[in-house]
């Protein structure tokens, strides 16, 4: 695979463009034919295999009538895909970076996770994702926008050829209330159920062990098959993804501090029981 078309951005722009057409109804071949291409070319550009220049995402925008923001969206992905680091700025940027996470898990062969204050986005459950989406201020049409979004992404780690996922949680994130009594626990079941997949690593991080670099923020490291690895972090209405090998490689190290410092799966385990436990005698009142 060319260096470029395992950018952050070629895979946004991979995952735009079958969405478009998608939506359209049309065929590859029915668009290839119709922008004069090959299907091979379209299927390359549409599964991050190859990156279209500016002129054929132009024509195929054309062919399918997509104009306005998604328009100017895709092309401002394609001018700027050579880029290795991504960063975005403000609510409007989140939504299009979205599109990139979703690429990376569906195409990574391995996922690390660091977050410190709640549990992962592919471990939650439906009520759970409901409360934060809920306490973030989001509409409720677009809280279940979010919430089914959840849970389709979640698939990964389900479904066949899963992903391999590691998960590093801080301790402080079993006890912080999201959302009511059943609602934690019917998330640590599900946790410890998760774990429990040969696919899933969990692995609880104690207060007890002080400073180490997770405590700059969560990321998420993506591993792949056919290129580099990108990591991703947001950070209330921005976001970033990296690239650069110096760059990542500065996670890299993070990652083994977290392994040195984190609890084993066992270990682990124990403690979602003791957490959950907790949360049994916690009172809704």
């Amino acid at each position: 695979m060319p260096a470029t078309a395992g950018t952050p951005r070629a895979r946004a722009l991979s995952a735009a463009l079958r969405e478009v057409r998608t939506a359209s109804g049309v065929g590859v071949r029915e668009l290839a034919r119709q922008v004069g291409y090959t299907h091979v070319e379209i299927s390359n550009w549409e599964t991050g295999k190859r990156v279209p220049k500016i002129e054929a995402v132009a024509a195929i925008l054309g062919t399918l009538r997509v104009a306005g923001e998604d328009r100017d969206r895709i092309l401002d992905l394609v001018r700027n895909v050579h880029e290795p680091n991504w960063l975005t700025v403000g609510l409007n940027g989140i939504p299009q970076q979205l599109a990139g996470v979703i690429e990376c898990e569906r195409s990574a062969t391995s996922i690390v996770e660091w977050i410190p204050m709640a549990v992962p986005g592919l471990l939650q459950t439906l009520e759970y994702t409901r409360a934060i989406k809920k306490a973030s201020g989001l509409s409720e049409n677009d809280t279940e926008l979010r919430v089914m979004l959840s849970a389709s992404r979640g698939e990964v780690i389900t479904r066949r050829n899963p992903v391999e996922f590691c998960a590093y949680i801080g301790e402080v994130a079993l006890s912080v209330p999201i959302g009511d009594r059943e609602t934690m626990l019917e998330q640590l079941a599900n946790l410890s159920d998760l774990a429990r997949r040969p696919n899933v690593a969990v692995r609880i991080v104690p207060i007890q062990v002080g400073w180490h670099p997770g405590l700059a923020g969560p990321f998420v490291f993506y591993e792949f098959s056919d290129s580099s690895p990108v990591v991703h972090f947001e950070h209330h209405s921005s976001g970033a993804f990296i690239h650069a090998k110096h760059d990542v490689d500065e996670y890299r190290k993070a990652i083994r501090w977290l392994d040195d410092i984190a609890m084993e799966t066992g270990e682990s385990l124990e403690f979602i029981a003791k957490a959950s436990a907790h949360w049994e005698e916690v009172s809704d009142d």
